[in-house]
């Protein structure tokens, strides 16, 4: 199978799950876990390839003109990304139908199609090499995880979280596309595997430093980084099975992963480094006080996964073999114990009905299995051997000392790691072995859906620590030297005998110890501390979007206020401005002289139309003023008649026509002459308006007509419409193929309207008939 059949099978796949979830047996629900199981297998058949540094390329076209394919790319760690989303794909989709199981039919469906469609997004982004295909699965996932977010649409902290995350996301992804758009004009490619070969071209470059600083906003707005870092935790709203899936495998990991691709292009930009460096850390700290500040279960998960993605940014911040090695690395672990620590969250509170860590307790007998996974899951986030999360940690602590960043960054990482060995304990001690659960307080008990995917989890992380040399050599150490664009020689092993970061990982375990027994006091002296309230990302972003709303309730008092002539006088008036303006700033004035010869038929036509204003401006009769309207519209379609225009002349007397028809139809209700509205200083202000309007655009047209007429593009479109659109009618070319999306959108505009007006008229027409029968 071929990369682009792989990737539309991911696309369509989740559509036929969809409706196998629909099936009433009880054995179908579980036939979606099929497709993401599927993709699994047919990546393994790459992996050899991968392991080996080969790199699978494929593209088909796209948009030729504009030089975009579907263009795919399959190295080592693309591969390590996409074994982990199709991975943890099968088991949240497994976790998800025994999750789901007291829901009604739709509502797994539905979870089931937007998770999968989740996932295929995700494959697409990690499996682009071209740039704007990059961007519309990036997109594709800031819109799948607002749907996923906001699952629960009765809930109103779901859809405030959802929308958060929405504006947050969506708006790096727009500095996002500016800074792909400025890299692939300066490079004069599309394809990242180019990119990173053209570099030296954009050294030079004075769109550098700006393509940069948006690149690196696109990307931390996603991977929720300091000051971004608060959409993440609020994102909790979302079912567990999501919350799973958005933590561990690729979605606020895409930031990561889109830094570590442009690694090799902007190495040698000086300040990238520092920048991430500075960042990463801060996002440590501040994550790491908010999940000793957090009260919830799935909140503390939430802020310790701010924690690990600040440390994966300060990786890239240290660049350099080691640092790409330790990436990978913990890229891994972070996966495999956080999936699980969030399915253990969720059979907790599935169970329990609560939410409150303080409040759970004695757990590990009435739901055995779930408390092993969670010891399993919770020993490697903690760092200990033998499970993989002390290779992480311990390739952490080689990148920061061989780097030579400073003792700074191995103080906030010894720190930060230790409030990691707390939250471990937290989630994986506290609610099964501290005390005893009352007799009532267990809603229900495990089933084989809820247990299986975080025992497969936690029985991974302690597989892949026994088989560390292994795990690198088919997967993390190709995915590193993908991300160095070189062959690294790098051996994971679990012991490396009694060395610094040995001792490192001693204090490490020692200060998370001391947190987790003071943890509950902790927890009550940071809550009283009132300037960290005060500096809660979360309250100033609904402060910001306070202050925006009080601006737009300001701007609908003066700008919309119902009054169309205020509308109508605002409008001509900054038109007016702007005209002037343009106007006197003219290089050079063309004479306004009289010249030509006089067509009687044009200035009689003329003459009616000015003739159809006045009668217009001055009657109160609205049937009088409809006429005078008319008149002046017919007089334009005889205009474009008599200068060669029949399409546009039977256009116009056909609008001109079904308006004057409809707008009778509506006067016949109303009173013949219509009472004056405005007061005579308004009467002078709208005649002056309209006096200058007139004014400006005549002075205007007659300067554009007394320079020499441009043919260019009048014999661009006479050349280019039959040989490009194969059509002998130029102006139907332009509307229909050049203007397309203009065309389209007046079409849009015009249809809506149509049902508006037939809903409103239907609304009328009912309840005329309620209240004829009454």
């Amino acid at each position: 199978m071929t990369m682009v059949a792989f990737l539309l099978l991911a696309c369509a796949g989740p559509w036929v799950a969809w409706r196998l979830a629909l099936l009433p047996w009880a054995a179908a629900r579980y036939l979606p876990v099929l497709l993401p199981l599927a993709l699994l297998c047919l990546l393994l058949q790459w992996l050899p390839a991968t392991a080996h540094g080969q790199v699978l390329l494929q593209a088909v076209p796209w948009v030729p003109a504009l030089g975009v394919a579907l263009a795919l790319r399959l190295d080592g760690f693309a591969m390590l990304f996409a074994l982990l989303i199709t991975g943890i794909g099968t088991l949240v989709t497994v976790y998800a139908t025994a999750y789901f199981a007291h829901e009604s039919t739709r509502e797994r469906a539905r979870f089931v199609l937007l998770i999968q469609l989740f996932m295929a997004a995700m494959l697409g982004a990690v499996l682009a090499d071209d740039v704007i295909v990059l961007f519309v699965f990036w997109e594709a996932t800031s819109l799948l995880s607002f749907l996923l977010i906001g699952f629960h649409a009765t809930s109103a902290p779901a859809r405030k979280a959802a929308l958060q995350s929405l504006l947050i996301t969506a708006g790096g992804g727009l500095a996002l596309l500016a800074s792909l758009l400025l890299l692939g004009m300066q490079l004069q490619t599309w394809r990242l595997s180019e990119m990173a070969v053209r570099a030296p071209a954009l050294l030079d470059s004075a769109w550098l430093v700006p393509a940069v600083v948006l690149l690196l906003l696109g990307a931390l707005t996603k991977s929720a980084q300091f000051p971004f870092h608060f959409w993440l935790p609020q994102a909790m709203a979302a079912p567990t099975p999501a919350s799973a899936y958005l933590h561990s495998a690729t979605m606020v990991k895409l930031g990561i992963y889109l830094l570590a691709r442009f690694d090799a292009l902007l190495a040698p930009v000086a300040w990238l480094g520092p920048t991430l460096l500075v960042v990463g850390c801060l996002t440590m700290l501040v994550s790491a006080l908010g999940a000793l500040r957090a009260r919830e279960i799935k909140a503390v998960l939430a802020q310790s996964t701010v924690a690990s993605l600040g440390i994966l940014v300060m990786l890239l911040g240290l660049g350099g073999p080691s640092a790409a090695v330790a990436l990978c690395v913990f890229i891994l672990a972070h996966a495999l114990y956080k999936a699980a620590l969030f399915f253990v969250a969720g059979t907790v509170i599935h169970a329990t009905h609560t939410n409150e860590l303080l409040a759970l307790g004695g757990l590990r007998r009435q739901l055995p299995w779930t408390a092993a996974a969670a010891l399993l899951a919770g020993l490697s986030m903690a760092g200990l051997p033998p499970l993989f999360g002390f290779v992480a940690k311990e390739a952490l602590f080689e990148a920061q000392l061989g780097s030579g960043a400073g003792w700074w960054v191995v103080a906030v990482a010894v720190g930060v790691n230790g409030v990691m060995v707390a939250i471990a304990g937290m989630i994986a001690w506290w609610p099964f072995w501290r005390g005893t659960v009352p007799a009532d307080a267990l809603h229900h008990g495990e089933t084989p859906g809820l247990v299986i995917g975080p025992l497969l989890l936690g029985a991974a992380g302690l597989l892949a620590g026994a088989l560390a040399p292994q795990v690198g050599h088919w997967l993390l150490v190709p995915a590193a030297s993908a991300i160095q664009a070189q062959a690294l020689d790098v051996h994971l092993a679990l012991w490396h005998g009694w060395t610094p970061l040995l001792g490192l990982s001693a204090m490490v375990l020692v200060s998370g110890a001391v947190v987790l027994a003071l943890w509950p006091r902790c927890q009550m002296a940071l809550l009283q501390v009132r300037w960290l309230q005060r500096i809660d990302g979360n309250a100033m972003y609904l402060r910001v979007v306070d202050a925006l709303l009080a601006l737009a309730r300001v701007c609908t008092r003066w700008l919309q206020n119902g009054d169309m002539r205020r509308y109508t006088l605002l409008t001509t008036v900054a038109l007016v401005a702007v005209m002037v303006w343009l106007l006197v700033r003219m290089a050079s004035w063309q004479p306004l002289v009289a010249s030509g010869r006089v067509q009687p038929l044009s200035a009689a036509l003329l003459a009616f139309g000015v003739i159809g204003a006045l009668v217009a401006v001055r009657t109160r009769s609205l049937v009088a003023a409809l006429v005078g309207v008319g008149v002046i519209g017919y007089g334009s379609a005889l205009f474009y008649l008599l200068h060669g225009a029949p399409d546009l002349a039977l256009t116009q007397f056909a609008v001109e026509t079904l308006a004057l028809v409809v707008l009778m139809a509506v006067l016949v209700r109303l009173p013949d002459a219509a009472p004056h509205t405005r007061s005579r200083r308004q009467r002078r202000v709208d005649a002056a308006v309209a006096v200058a309007f007139g004014l400006v655009v005549f002075v205007a047209l007659a300067s554009m007509l007394a320079q020499p007429f441009d043919m260019r593009l009048s014999e661009f479109f006479s050349a280019s419409s039959y040989v490009d659109a194969h059509g002998q009618n130029v102006v139907n070319v332009i509307i229909v193929d050049y203007r397309a999306l203009d065309t389209l959108g007046e079409i849009t505009v015009v249809a809506l309207a149509t049902l508006g007006a037939w809903g409103l008229l239907r609304r009328h027409r009912h309840l005329t008939k309620r209240k004829g029968k009454a």
